[in-house]
């Protein structure tokens, strides 16, 4: 037994509440070493024998690890609890006093009360989530008199300068397409006041910014999409502000006299925004000084301006921008004063790697998932990886966060901030549809970047911020009605939002992929396959049969996969 690749504690995505009563327990080891793993659970004030037991499942398996999991039950909610290995030849306790062949020398891990203030609650409305990101300047000019000077016409070549006079108008225009499409939660790229075409060096947060529209027109928007059954979400730049925001201004006005002086991080004074003697988003980045967001009154003006769109206007949540640059103090208040203001608002980070220090239930609800799109890529866009690389892939992201986490993250494939999947896969339509296919029928929610349904494609910033297609002439309808028909399965079927996951097909050979989504009622087996050759599967345990969602063929014998295609089977 290797003991130097075991591993669990009582905390973070090992081990936490999923409900009053419930917990879930994850115990790591070595991959390929560990047979089977039990786990004793009891009270500690419960009298001697009273304890039960729980055998754990493999849960999933990366590179190097494997992962077990189970969900114990607590009338009291107390827990302790030790672990049985077993690798087939030796059997050994394992608890916070280390391995031991007597279960009382390895002691207990303690989870010492399941305190219904502590528990992780995301909105429950994310499970049925569709997201929608539009970067507003591209999206739809739909009020020419609020358009900046020198737009360019619609369609033309973007550079890091150029506007195009998409405003909040084209997207109120627009509701009915993204009606139509499915989408039910749009997020929008920075609205603020602001000089540039991105809006992430804002001038004034309680503004919109003029060539977008103005407050009545956000109100307009957010009613409209309430009235269609969308919500909206903004994004939030508190990281940074503009070198034009008042405050800072103020600070190259009068420098150390400024009562602003120490809303940022001053190296000296005066303050050179040629020799950039200050922090700035990114580096040397002259345009974005950076927040001192643990200066009181920093804190107090930015979580006033979080409050207002959320209680005045009514937005729906919050997407996080540069999140992880931001002390973890101010993300603790953030959300306190979020969910006061909308105790369903949701709130997503950006960061583009392993976030589990923000994902514990006190600060983000979940982030744009880049380590999603980081396997989509490499498996379906690039080939760089089979699809036992992907599957570990998965595995290992999933491991990270805590089942709440998980079903809110923000599955993308593209953004305003990559090259489009359309350009990085070659134009092969096959492989977006693929990745897409997945996208709808894996845990969380899937984010959809404006354009990619119709065939967008672009290297990129600036490129992959080209305006939208509005001509259907030009459009990619069979696309389109892809997305659309996929949407539509995720939103029938409650097994793709919410079920249970376990991938049950991994064959590196054929390179195919499968797994399956379940709930008591409901269960749906989708299988991938990411070659050039149609690939006869043979059926996991406890699949024999059903309908595929997509065709509606029925399979009782043989499931063949074609070339590049899925098939969805509902078995139950």
């Amino acid at each position: 037994m290797f003991q130097e690749a075991i591993y669990h504690q009582p905390l973070g995505a090992y081990g936490y509440a999923i409900g009053s009563n419930r917990a879930k327990i994850t115990l790591r080891s070595k991959k390929g070493d560990l047979k089977a793993v039990s786990m004793l659970h009891e009270d500690r004030f419960d009298a001697p024998g009273s304890h039960g037991t729980l055998q754990l499942t493999l849960a999933g398996s990366d590179e190097m690890f494997d992962y077990w999991q189970g969900t114990v039950e607590s009338e009291t909610k107390r827990v302790r609890y030790r672990f049985l290995l077993d690798d087939g030849v030796n059997r050994l306790w394992y608890a916070e006093g280390g391995f031991a062949t007597v279960g009382e020398r390895a002691g207990w891990f303690h989870l010492p009360y399941l305190n219904l203030a502590d528990l992780f609650t995301v909105p429950d409305w994310v499970e049925g989530a569709v997201v929608y990101q539009i970067f507003p300047d591209r999206f739809r000019n739909g009020n020419k008199d609020n358009d900046p000077d020198g737009v360019l016409p619609w369609g033309g070549t973007p550079t890091p300068s150029t506007f195009f006079g998409g405003d909040l108008a084209g997207i109120i225009e627009k509701l009915p397409y993204l009606s139509d499409l499915g989408v039910n939660l749009l997020y929008l790229t920075p609205v603020f006041f602001s000089p540039s075409t991105h809006k992430y060096d804002t001038i004034d947060y309680l503004a919109i910014d003029p060539q977008f529209g103005d407050l009545e027109t956000m109100k307009e928007l957010v009613d409209e999409a309430h009235k269609r059954g969308m919500r909206v979400m903004l994004d939030a730049v508190f990281n940074h502000c503009g070198m034009l925001f008042p405050p800072f201004q103020d600070v190259l006005a009068r420098g150390q006299e400024s009562e602003y002086a120490d809303w940022f991080h001053i190296k000296s004074f005066p303050v050179d925004t040629q020799a950039i003697n200050y922090e700035t988003f990114a580096t040397g980045v002259a345009s974005m000084p950076k927040f001192r967001t643990e200066h009181p009154a920093v804190r107090e003006y930015l979580l006033r301006v979080a409050e207002y769109w959320v209680k005045d206007i009514g937005i729906d949540g919050w997407r996080l921008d540069v999140a992880d640059e931001v002390d973890h103090a101010f993300w603790r208040e953030f959300r306190s004063v979020v969910r006061a203001a909308n105790p369903e608002a949701l709130i997503v980070g950006e960061a583009w790697h392993a976030s589990t220090e923000w994902l514990n239930g006190d600060q983000w609800d979940s982030v744009m998932n880049y380590l999603f799109r980081d396997a989509c890529i490499d498996f379906f866009a690039k080939g760089d990886i089979d699809v036992e690389g992907f599957d570990q892939r998965l595995t290992r992201v999933r491991m990270m966060y805590k089942e709440q986490a998980t079903k809110a993250m923000f599955n993308l494939l593209d953004s305003h901030d990559t090259e489009r999947f359309l350009t990085t896969c070659g134009e092969r339509e096959e492989l977006l549809r693929l990745a897409v296919t997945f996208q709808m029928s894996y845990m969380g929610i899937p984010e959809i970047y404006y354009g990619t349904e119709v065939g967008m494609v672009g290297l990129t910033d600036p490129d992959c911020r080209r305006c939208m297609i509005w001509d259907e002439q030009e459009q990619n309808r069979e696309l389109y009605q892809w997305f659309r028909r996929m949407i539509s399965i995720r939103k029938e079927h409650r097994a793709l939002r919410v079920g249970s996951f376990r991938s049950v097909i991994v064959d590196a050979l054929a390179n195919v992929y499968g797994f399956v989504r379940e709930t008591d009622e409901e269960g749906v087996l989708v299988v991938l396959n990411r070659s050039r050759f149609a690939q006869s599967v043979s059926w996991p345990d406890g699949v024999s049969g059903g309908v595929d969602l997509l065709s509606g063929a029925r399979y009782d014998g043989v499931l063949e996969v074609e070339p590049f295609g899925a098939v969805l089977l509902k078995y139950k």
